[in-house]
């Protein structure tokens, strides 16, 4: 497994070991012990989710506050998705940061966004499955949205060609400006 931070250290994109051959593949793609030994990191996950949404489909920027903040490893099973990550953490020197990176069936790496951060994506190919484990259960009452295109961010998103909007739900719209939440991360 090699482990890279990307440009807000804390977010860390990794790659798993894959054995090919004529046949295919094989990966582990979670081992609990070579995750903290290269990484560092002592996690425990709890829930597994999987999404699938067809192209333009933007999802987030979502988050959870303490006491019910959720790390997550994130993978795409199929297709192809710019994902981003923005730090939300009050005393972080790299609050309201965000990074940007993407992640396809055609490269089995992950991506760790710690608690902390907000979360959300865009699908690029014609659909895509993602599959991410969490370090806390979903917790409607902890849950908050920043606006994808809040201006201060300045997130730069990928135009999609086959669509002239993104596809968001009703919570999505409704996000609030990073400005105008209170993260109580420490």
């Amino acid at each position: 497994m090699k482990v890279t931070p990307l440009s807000i250290p804390d977010v860390l994109l990794i790659k798993p070991r894959v054995f090919s051959d004529a046949r295919g593949f094989f990966m582990e793609s979670f081992n609990e012990k070579q995750f903290q030994e290269a990484t560092g990191l002592d996690v425990h996950f709890v829930q597994d989710n999987h999404s699938r949404s067809t192209r333009g489909v933007l999802r987030g920027l979502h988050y959870q506050q303490p006491p019910h903040a959720q790390g997550k490893l994130i993978r795409v099973l199929q297709g192809k998705i710019f994902d981003v990550a923005v730090d939300i953490r009050p005393n972080s020197v790299t609050f309201g940061q965000w990074l940007s990176i993407e992640l396809s069936e055609d490269e089995p790496t992950q991506l760790w966004v710690p608690p902390g951060f907000a979360h959300g994506f865009l699908v690029l190919s014609e659909s895509a499955d993602l599959f991410y484990k969490t370090t806390d259960y979903y917790a409607p009452g902890f849950e908050g949205c920043i606006r994808w295109d809040d201006p201060d961010l300045a997130i730069e998103w990928p135009h999609i060609e086959s669509s002239h909007s993104y596809l968001l739900s009703d919570n999505d719209v409704r996000g609030l400006e990073l400005s105008l939440v209170t993260p109580s991360f420490v």
